[in-house]
């Protein structure tokens, strides 16, 4: 037995020039809709700044998106407060990066429906209403100054503020509720009086929008009016599903062998096992579908750091859909009994083992692979997720030839705070000089990563020599590739070179840019990156230098004057 609703929803631009309200309506089918709901939202960008309706419209689609990629295993409320922190930072950053949108912000009112629950979230002066039995309840609060004077002036909004407190609540669902989200433009001009009347008019939740929404017009209501309706017509089963939404109550699995089951899928090979996790070629009992399963080694079980990390990467995995990374499967809650996730299996082997097995890689070769890793890079940073780990070992050729990106388990997203910012876990050889400062993680540090593979792919060798766990290096000159190998053509050198520049203001600011210096090539090179001058590579600015230079100088002379 599924949960079963109707909806309705009604808006209408009235007085203003154009309807900044934005209402989002996500009804998933089947087992998604018993994994995470529906999801159902009206926005209100504010008036008088600009970009209003685009924040409002954004802001639901970022969070429309987003929600549906978390871990099946993270609670609606938990999935709910992380999702919109994101939205919210997005938000201020395209208005921090666009003059015309500086200021853009919006109010949120959203409602999971799962189950037999409902989960709210909210920020600003958007409401959620409640009719049940015949009373009337209002589940939000507004987030405006308690003066009369001051009652329109919001105190918080998504864009409005970097740290966002976003209002969260749960609670039953009775068969008959009738839930109401509507903008300021319709509550405001009714008043609840009016709302209750309007909710219990008509047997039809459309009708009830529509009268809603004409009649705050008709009352010389000075804001776009916004109204949606659901009525609960049937509860869902009280499932596992319902029981088990965290991740605490999944346990890790026991350390599998070959041909042992777990939840409909049969190990056939130990592909992967470190010191923290294990991945096992799976296949599906039902499908005959040859898959990966990641998970952790089980003495890890307690420790929720690492258990939150690899569903952090099951979420950003199911966040890129892109042919350069792997497709995470998505599996519900009552098909999984331990805490791993799935996703797609293809033949091949990464760079590294191919490195590793004397596989020679021509220039072409190599200039190809360079524009698939910027290609797949760029899918991540178009979702500003930071992989932090790019290198030979974590880049997988298929027989096809295709690539794909591996190993989303240290990346850094705005839309998770699991894994610290500032930990820089990545391999030391391949991380660029700023992370041994303590600088975060970014997209040019990525680039820079990828340009170190290209080098070592067609060297063997790094290009500021090979570093050691907890070192802290110093970083000259890289050596030129053709001293290695003269036969690779200048442009390639020198696109290499610029996304390794130990200053990351000369490499390439974007996965894009340096994708289209590969694809331009010999038609249109690069210079070669100037030389660094001594004084810059000993980290001393002319004038000290000339200081030191002068006071050498008068020590002379004075030496010289005191022996005449």
């Amino acid at each position: 037995m599924s949960l079963k609703f109707e909806i309705a929803q009604s808006s209408l631009t009235g007085p203003r020039p154009r309807n900044e309200d934005y209402v989002g309506v996500v009804t998933p089918i089947n087992e998604q809709l018993s994994i995470k709901g529906s999801l159902i939202a009206v926005a209100d960008g504010v008036s008088g700044s600009a970009g209003g309706g685009e924040a409002s419209e954004m802001t639901i689609r970022n969070i429309s998106t987003d929600y549906f990629a978390t871990p099946d295993t993270w609670e609606p409320s938990t999935a709910l407060d992380k999702v919109i922190t994101a939205a919210n930072r997005w938000l201020i950053s395209q208005a921090n990066a666009n003059r015309d949108l500086a200021g853009m912000a919006t109010t949120l009112s959203l409602i999971i429906l799962r189950g037999q629950r409902y989960y709210l979230a909210h920020v600003g002066d958007t409401r959620i209403y409640l009719l049940r039995d015949n009373v009337l309840t209002q589940l939000t609060t507004d987030h405006v100054w308690d003066r009369p004077d001051m009652r329109h002036v919001l105190k918080r909004a998504v864009g409005l503020d970097a740290h966002l407190a976003v209002d969260l609540a749960e609670g039953a669902l009775h068969v008959g509720d009738i839930f109401a989200l509507m903008t300021d433009g319709v509550w405001e001009t009714l008043g609840e009086k009016a709302i209750h009347e309007g909710l219990k008019k008509f047997d039809s939740v459309q009708m009830i929008a529509n009268h809603l929404t004409k009649t705050a017009l008709s009352q010389q209501s000075g804001d776009n009016s916004t109204a949606v309706i659901v009525k609960i017509t049937q509860l869902g089963a009280d499932t596992l599903t319902e029981r088990i939404a965290g991740g605490k109550h999944l346990a890790l699995p026991p350390k599998l062998a070959i041909n042992d089951s777990i939840d409909g899928f049969v190990v056939e090979d130990i592909l992967h096992e470190s010191r923290a996790s294990l991945l096992y070629k799976v296949r599906q009992l039902s499908t005959k579908q040859l898959f990966v399963l990641k998970t952790l080694q089980p003495a890890l079980t307690n420790d929720i750091e690492s258990c939150n990390g690899l569903l952090n990467e099951e979420w950003l995995g199911k966040r890129v859909v892109s042919q350069y990374i792997p497709q995470v499967l998505t599996l519900s809650l009552e098909k999984r009994s331990k805490l791993y996730f799935v996703m797609s299996w293809h033949e091949g082997a990464t760079l590294q083992q191919r490195l590793d097995n004397g596989h020679y890689f021509t220039v072409a070769g190599t200039a190809k692979i360079g524009m698939d890793i910027m290609r797949g890079i760029g899918a991540l940073h178009r979702l500003n997720i930071m992989h932090r780990d790019i290198k030979p070992a974590n880049i997988h050729q298929a027989s096809d030839q295709r690539l794909r990106i591996l190993d989303l388990g240290v990346a850094l997203s705005t839309g998770a705070e699991i894994i610290g910012a500032t930990q820089n876990p990545g391999t030391p050889s391949f991380m660029a000089p700023e992370l041994f400062d303590g600088a975060v993680a970014n997209a040019q540090t990525d680039i820079y990563a990828a340009g170190v593979t290209l080098y070592h792919l067609l060297t063997r060798k790094y290009p500021y020599g090979e570093i050691e766990p907890f070192q802290h290096p110093k970083f000259g000159t890289p050596t030129p590739l053709t001293r290695y190998r003269p036969d690779i053509p200048y442009w390639l050198e020198n696109i290499i070179l610029k996304a390794i520049a130990r200053d990351p203001q000369l490499r390439f600011e974007t996965a894009e840019e340096m994708l289209l210096a590969l694809e331009h090539g010999e038609l249109k090179p690069l210079l070669a990156p100037a030389r660094t001058p001594l004084i810059a590579r000993a980290r001393l600015v002319k004038w000290q230098w000339i200081a030191i230079f002068s006071f050498i100088i008068n020590i002379f002379l004075i030496y010289l004057l005191l022996v005449s």
